[in-house]
C-alpha cells in the first residue's frame, strides 16, 4: 500500500539496542542500508523490515531477542504513542490507545475483540503481500503484555498466544507469556484474561495524557482524512469479518468517530455502509470458495455468518447461484484454463 510506504522509526530503538550491547552500525550494515539511516526519523516499509530482520539475524534466537528487547526497553525512550498507553487509566484504556494510535505507526495494525472471559488482540499487516519478520511479530505482541505488567506493577500472564511462524526457543516464550505457545497457526494473536483489563495502572498520569492526547488525535484525524474513508472501512471490514463483528458501531469506534460521522463521511463518497459490507463479503466469499480446501461452513464463518443458511441466502442474492454450484462451475473453469 503506497499510503503506508513511509514509517516513523522510534529513535529509542537504537538506544535499546545499545543496552543489549548491539551498535546501530552493526544492524544497518547487516541490513545493507546506508549508515545515514540511523538519524532518519522516517524509513520505508522495506527498510523497516530489513532493520528488524537484521536485529533477528544478529541476536540469533528470535525468542530470546524478542524477550530481551521487550523487557529491556526503558520507559523513558517510549515514543508519544506508547507513552499515551503507558500512562492510561487502566489496562483496557491502554490497549485501546495502542490499537487506536497504531494507525499512526504502520505497517502493523491491532484488532481487539472481547468475548466471554477473553480479550483477543490480533496482529495484521497492512501490506498483506509482505508480512513483517517473525521478530517484529513477537516484539509487537510481547510488548502488549509487557505494557500491562509495567502499568499495573504486577507480572501478568497471557491466556494463550499464537504465532504463524516459528520464533526460536518456544520454552523461553512460554516462560515469558506464562502460557502454552502455539506455533504455525493461521494468524498472530494474543489472548488475555479479560478480568486483567480492569486493573488500574500505577503509571496513570492524567496531566500528561492531557498534553499527549490532543496532538496524537489531531495527527490521527489528519492521517485518516488523507485517504478515502471507503477504502479504510473496506480494509477494516475484511480483517474483522471472521470474528463476526464487522458492524457500524465497531468500525466507527476503531476510527475514533461517532456512528453518525462515519455514516456522513461514507455518504459524502456515495457509499452506504450495509451495501459496502455486502460487497466486501461477496468478494471475500468468491476468493474463499476458490480454495477447495475450505468447506462451505468455513467460508460462511470467514465472511461473518454464524448461520450457514444465512450465507446461502445472501450468496444467492449476490451471484444468483448456491455457493456449492458456483464453486463447482468456477473450479471446473479454472482447471480447464
Amino acid at each position: 500500500m503506497t499510503s503506508y510506504a513511509h514509517i516513523k522509526f522510534p529513535a529509542g530503538f537504537w538506544t535499546g539496542l545499545r543496552q543489549l550491547g548491539i551498535t546501530p552500525h552493526e544492524i544497518v550494515r547487516k541490513a545493507g542500508l546506508p549508515l545515514t539511516i540511523i538519524n532518519e526519523p522516517v524509513v520505508t516499509s522495506l527498510q523497516y523490515f530489513s532493520i528488524w530482520q537484521a536485529y533477528s539475524d544478529i541476536i540469533g534466537d528470535t525468542a530470546k531477542g524478542n524477550i530481551k528487547l521487550t523487557t529491556g526497553f526503558e520507559t523513558v525512550h517510549f515514543p508519544p504513542t506508547v507513552l499515551a498507553a503507558y500512562h492510561a487509566r487502566d489496562y483496557h484504556d491502554a490497549l485501546t490507545r495502542m490499537a487506536r494510535y497504531k494507525r499512526l505507526c504502520p505497517p502493523e495494525s491491532l484488532l481487539i475483540t472481547e468475548a466471554g472471559d477473553d480479550c483477543t488482540i490480533k496482529l495484521d499487516w497492512l501490506q498483506t503481500d509482505r508480512p513483517g519478520p517473525p521478530m517484529l511479530t513477537g516484539i509487537t505482541l510481547a510488548f502488549l503484555l509487557e505494557l500491562g505488567s509495567r502499568g499495573t506493577g504486577h507480572a501478568l500472564m497471557a491466556k494463550s498466544i499464537e504465532f504463524s511462524d516459528l520464533l526460536g526457543e518456544v520454552q523461553s516464550l512460554e516462560a515469558y507469556f506464562g502460557c502454552h505457545v502455539q506455533v504455525g497457526g493461521s494468524c498472530n494473536k494474543l489472548t488475555l484474561h479479560k478480568s486483567d483489563l480492569d486493573c488500574l495502572f500505577v503509571s496513570y498520569n492524567a496531566e500528561l495524557l492531557e498534553i499527549l492526547t490532543p496532538p496524537l488525535d489531531q495527527s490521527l484525524n489528519g492521517h485518516q482524512h488523507s485517504k478515502s474513508i471507503t477504502e479504510m472501512v473496506k480494509w477494516m471490514m475484511k480483517r474483522s469479518l471472521a470474528g463476526g463483528s464487522s458492524n457500524l458501531q465497531l468500525i466507527a469506534g476503531e476510527l475514533g468517530m461517532s456512528i453518525r460521522t462515519l455514516q456522513r463521511r461514507l455518504h459524502d463518497e456515495g457509499i452506504n455502509f450495509n451495501h459496502l459490507l455486502a460487497q466486501v463479503r461477496q468478494g471475500q466469499a468468491r476468493g474463499y470458495l476458490a480454495d477447495p480446501s475450505l468447506d462451505i461452513g468455513e467460508v460462511a464463518f470467514l465472511v461473518g455468518y454464524e448461520d450457514q443458511n444465512s450465507f446461502y441466502r445472501a450468496f444467492r442474492l449476490w451471484e444468483g447461484d448456491t455457493p456449492s454450484s458456483w464453486r463447482a462451475k468456477h473450479l471446473d473453469t479454472n482447471s480447464i484454463n
